[in-house]
Formats: structure tokens, C-alpha cells, sequence
């Protein structure tokens, strides 16, 4: 019992680090685009490692927010069996549906790993001289957590069902 309270405690922790990461770099990029705009328009040109660093950024807060997504269970799903089903088709649609979804992030991370060392090899610049694989990690990365997810939840549907949220979701829906 204590294992699992230690555990809820450290996905509350880990929650709560996503969406602090989430909120800063979308400070960022707001403060960022502000300020290429002033530069823009007082000076006469823009700070010209900006616009691709924001670039950057959108992958960034993109993939951060889709790993948000698959935590919350809010990502893009088709749901007609869900609104239409009883509860043990929902439970094995939920089950495969979610190993589906793991098997292909994880198979979008393992090749994105191999894109971010290639990129390393070949010594990719993404701007004013820094390297392209750091600021691409961020796609394993979400791809590998994604994938871990789904593995969670499929392994969740499959033992304990589906989950209070996306049963009171549903009739909400209906």
C-alpha cells in the first residue's frame, strides 16, 4: 500500500514538472516572438537566431503536448465503439487500441533515435552553430514516454477496465 502511494506521489511530481515545462516554454516563445517583433520594427531587422530557435520551439511544445495528451487520455481517438459497445467490448477495444498506439509510437521513437544519430554523425547544425541532436531528442523522447504510456494503459484496461474519466466522458458524449 505504501508502494503505491510512493508511486501516485511520484507521477503527481512528474505531472506537475511536465506541465511547469509546458508553461515555460510557451512563456518563452511569447516573450521570444515579442521581442523579434520589437527588434523588427525599432531597429529595422530582427535577431536572426529567433525565428528558427521558435521553430524549434513549436516542435518542442508539439510533441510535449501530445505526451500531455496521451496522459490525460485526451489525444485523437475514434471512439464509435465506445459510444455504441457494453463494457467488455470497450474494455478489449480500450486494451488493443492502446497496445496498437504503443507499438507505433515506439516504433517512431526507435527510428527517431536512429534520425538524432545520424544527425550527430554528420555533425547537423540547426542555427548559429548549434547542434541539430539536442534540440531533436525531444522526439524519442516524447515518442518513448508516449509508447510507455499506452503500454500503461493498455496493461490498466486490461486488468482494472476502463477508467472513471473516460466511462463519465462517454456518457457525458452520449
Amino acid at each position: 500500500m505504501k508502494q503505491l502511494s510512493q508511486l501516485k506521489r511520484l507521477g503527481h511530481w512528474i505531472h506537475k514538472a511536465e506541465d511547469a515545462v509546458l508553461i515555460l516554454l510557451l512563456l518563452a516563445m511569447i516573450i521570444l516572438a515579442g521581442v523579434d517583433i520589437i527588434a523588427r520594427s525599432v531597429f529595422g531587422g530582427g535577431i536572426v537566431w529567433i525565428p528558427p530557435l521558435l521553430r524549434v520551439m513549436v516542435l518542442w511544445l508539439g510533441l510535449l503536448g501530445a505526451l500531455l495528451a496521451t496522459r490525460t487520455r485526451e489525444h485523437i481517438a475514434i471512439d464509435i465503439i465506445n459510444r455504441m459497445a457494453g463494457d467488455g467490448v470497450k474494455r478489449v477495444s480500450a486494451v488493443i487500441t492502446s497496445a496498437f498506439a504503443a507499438v507505433v509510437c515506439g516504433l517512431v521513437a526507435w527510428h527517431s533515435i536512429e534520425f538524432v544519430k545520424g544527425s550527430l554523425e554528420y555533425n547537423d547544425i540547426a542555427f548559429a552553430r548549434v547542434p541539430a541532436w539536442p534540440l531533436q531528442i525531444v522526439i524519442p523522447l516524447s515518442f518513448g514516454l508516449m509508447s510507455l504510456r499506452f503500454v500503461i494503459q493498455a496493461i490498466s484496461a486490461a486488468l482494472y477496465g476502463l477508467p472513471e474519466s473516460s466511462q463519465q466522458t462517454e456518457e457525458v458524449n452520449a
